[in-house]
């Protein structure tokens, strides 16, 4: 069975409390179960992990790398601005990383409009709320689906 890891940064724990004209009143409670019911739509396992500490975000990446996963969504949170330690971790993997983002973050604080870590995804979803998260799905499914007798990504352009 292909297996997917959602994984979740720093102060998303607080979905549905925090700054809900922003983020929603969904928890990520629902969030992780509306993608666990995804996966089970299509016979994909999904795992799915939250914290607010950025060496466990990075442990769970490496172990991504080796238990058979096609893909990791990841919303880095605030770590996506400045953790050059979890844009490394991303770039040490052979697993396809999709960033999402809930808020649309280049329509928000200027800070918020660089991130470290896009340049070693496969993609980046912003601005769509928890959308964001199933389109990521569908397209590590779909990139999956190009994968070569070796396990990696082949590109087919």
């Amino acid at each position: 069975m292909q297996k997917i890891v959602v994984l979740n940064g720093p102060n998303l724990n607080l979905l549905g409390q925090r700054e809900p004209h922003i983020y929603g009143a969904t928890s990520l409670k629902d969030l992780e179960s509306q993608m666990e019911e995804l996966g089970r739509g299509q016979q994909v396992e999904v795992f799915c992990f939250q914290s607010n500490h950025e060496g466990v975000l990075i442990d769970k990446l490496h172990e991504a790398n080796h238990v058979g996963i096609i893909g990791v969504i990841l919303n880095p949170g605030a770590f996506t601005h400045y953790s050059y330690a979890l844009r490394d971790a991303i770039a040490a993997i052979d697993v396809p990383v999709i960033e999402v983002h809930i808020s649309n973050v280049h329509a928000r604080e200027a800070f918020r409009h660089v991130s470290v870590t896009a340049p070693v995804t496969v993609g980046q979803i912003v601005g769509l709320g928890f959308k964001g998260y199933e389109l990521a799905f569908q397209a590590l499914i779909d990139r999956a689906k190009e994968r070569g007798n070796n396990g990696k990504i082949t590109e087919t352009t």
